[in-house]
């Protein structure tokens, strides 16, 4: 059978070739600011001196911004009662300066959690009332700092099982079944105006979407909107199908529930598990050069399947454009992304828009020229 060839491939192909894609007239952001916010994530070593400039990447493409890591339990309370801001405070400064809106990521989650959230000094597990405690002075403190001055919150992070269940973790064990009732109603109470949203990966399966939307539906039955739920779209050359993912976009948007699609990613690199998918920090495999084949490079077959796949994501998602909110990446360049040292580290993974030096791929080229 023969191979069409399109003028989306030729072009590509010749971006490849030419080693640089030729830059939009305008940053992404600019593309398709009239269907949803472009955003991206920063990394905290862009938060720990002088501030990106006015014309670097994250001003210059997006108009969202969100702290890969600075706005987590670890980093903003590391001890109890120990606060500390700076690093968020430089994400609002550069938001400011890039006249971008700030998603806080995130309130309440499992992962990147010290131990003392749910310890008493003995180590033994807290009484409910006692975390209830904690969990609203640490939303109440980090939200409140930043009223009116953060358009949205990731305020319960994964706490679904891919069976649409509630995972078993110590804030569910120690809060009970409603854990997540009271961190939205906290973040509610800290700032009003504030947009707040669930956020989980692989919400591309049909009952983990099922369980979100129960989620969604318990909450609002509490008296608290969920404005959003963010669809973690880490993903790869050989997962998911884009069938699977419009189809959990429809059953969010039937159920009346708004979407962002949150930490977009496409890892190029062959897997270790055919089984595996998703994005839970847990998991790891050991190393081998089988699996990091373009340490030299991206080819230019990889680079025009990778183009064309986010095309294609970009196409769906301004099909669904009256129910998407934003689509942020997750990190700027290749060398930012965390696909490089997850679920294998070391590895060279090319998963982003901008190469290693900040230039634009044809990835790049293919969602700001190719957008009919």
């Amino acid at each position: 059978m023969a191979t069409k060839i399109t003028p989306f491939a030729i072009s590509a192909l010749l971006v490849v070739l030419s080693g640089s894609a030729s830059a939009a007239p305008e940053g992404i952001a600019s593309v398709y600011e009239d269907s949803f916010l472009v955003g991206t994530a920063i990394k905290s070593s862009d938060l720990t001196g002088n501030l990106p400039a006015k014309n670097s990447l994250p001003c210059s493409e997006f108009n969202a911004l969100t702290a890969e890591n600075a706005m987590k339990w670890q980093h903003i309370q590391p001890a109890p009662g120990q606060f500390n801001f700076a690093m968020a405070d430089q994400l609002i400064a550069l938001a400011q300066q890039c006249g971008a809106r700030v998603i806080g990521h995130t309130l309440l989650w499992h992962q990147q959690t010290p131990a003392w959230v749910f310890e008493d000094e003995q180590g033994n597990p807290v009484s409910r009332e006692v975390l209830l405690v904690r969990l609203r002075e640490h939303i109440h403190t980090l939200v409140g700092r930043y009223k009116g001055k953060v358009y949205g919150w990731d305020v319960v992070n994964e706490a679904l099982n891919e069976d649409g269940s509630l995972r078993d973790t110590p804030w569910r064990r120690i809060l009970g079944d409603d854990f997540y009732v009271h961190a939205f109603r906290f973040a509610k109470e800290a700032d009003p105006e504030a947009q707040l949203y669930y956020n989980d990966f692989n919400m591309y399966k049909p009952a983990k979407v099922a369980g979100a939307v129960k989620l969604v539906k318990q909450l609002g039955d509490a008296g608290i909107k969920v404005d959003a739920v963010g669809m973690q779209a880490h993903y790869s050359l050989f997962y998911p199908s884009l069938s699977d993912i419009e189809q959990s976009m429809k059953t969010l948007r039937n159920a009346g529930v708004r979407i962002a699609i949150t930490e977009l990613d496409i890892s190029v690199l062959p897997l270790p598990d055919d089984a595996f998918s998703g994005a839970d920090i847990t998991q790891s495999f050991a190393a081998h050069p089988v699996y990091d084949p373009y340490v030299e490079g991206l080819p230019a077959t990889q680079q025009h399947q990778l183009a064309e796949l986010y095309q294609q994501l970009f196409a769906l998602f301004l099909k669904y454009a009256d129910s998407v909110d934003r689509v942020t990446f997750w990190g700027t360049t290749d060398a930012d992304s965390w696909r490089n040292n997850w679920p294998i580290r070391g590895r060279t993974d090319h998963p982003l828009l901008f190469d290693r030096n900040g230039r634009p791929k044809a990835a790049y080229e293919a969602i700001t020229r190719h957008i009919d």
